[in-house]
């Protein structure tokens, strides 16, 4: 969690350097990251919808394994449960 406030804080500091200078960011418009956030959920469509068929149940377990890393990431220091997969490690 650390990691994420230092990363907001950054890109605090750095917009707002932008106003004092006047200029635009070259961040792109909530609406495009709203369409991102539209991709990884409809990448997970495909896999859910492929071990429906195949007669697979879909319980929390199986969604927190296969769905929420890829579309939330892991959270940095994550033990248990949280725990990347194994063959997500690098």
């Amino acid at each position: 969690m650390k990691l994420y406030l230092m990363s907001l804080g950054a890109g605090l500091l750095v917009g707002m350097v932008y106003g004092l200078l006047n200029v635009r960011s070259p961040a792109p418009p909530v609406i495009a990251l709203v369409g991102l956030l539209g991709i990884l959920i409809g990448e997970q469509a495909v896999p859910l919808l492929r071990h429906v068929l195949v007669g697979g149940q879909v319980d929390t377990g199986w969604f927190d394994r296969q769905c929420r890393p890829h579309v939330l990431g892991h959270l940095p220091g994550a033990t248990g449960a949280d725990a990347p997969c194994p063959r997500d490690r690098g």
